[in-house]
């Protein structure tokens, strides 16, 4: 698995973290002061890394929970086809498709950023 445990004190706004079993980054992040019984509470609000999703978690500050390796990697445009580009990653020149955002421009020979978490790969 490509995931360790922190504690939700650890984190901070623009990391990552797994909320209901998918890898989201961190939009908001604040804390609540300790109560009566027991530890500060810490309110997390992030968005789905590859589903686009909004989700949210409140959770003791001191409470473990699962944060996602998301990798960076580089890749460089061979092809490409309607919405899908063909793109080899740089390092090990294994070649994939990929699918074209929206608002993004491929051609072939361009070079690329994208995430890369458990098969699921997005562009930067």
């Amino acid at each position: 698995m490509a995931k360790e445990q922190k504690q939700v004190r650890e984190l901070q706004e623009g990391s990552y973290l797994m909320m209901e079993d998918s890898p989201c980054k961190i939009n908001a992040y604040s804390t609540a002061k300790p109560g009566k019984h027991g530890s500060a509470k810490a309110r997390i609000e992030g968005k789905g890394v590859f589903d686009g999703k909004k989700r949210s978690l409140s959770q003791p500050v001191d409470a473990k929970v699962w944060v996602p390796i998301i990798e960076r990697k580089g890749g460089q445009v061979v092809s490409v086809s309607g919405n899908d580009a063909q793109v080899m990653d740089l390092d090990t020149y294994q070649t994939f498709t990929m699918r074209v955002p929206e608002d993004e421009d491929f051609s072939p020979d361009d070079e690329i950023e994208y995430l890369e978490y458990e098969g699921q790969r997005k562009v930067v």
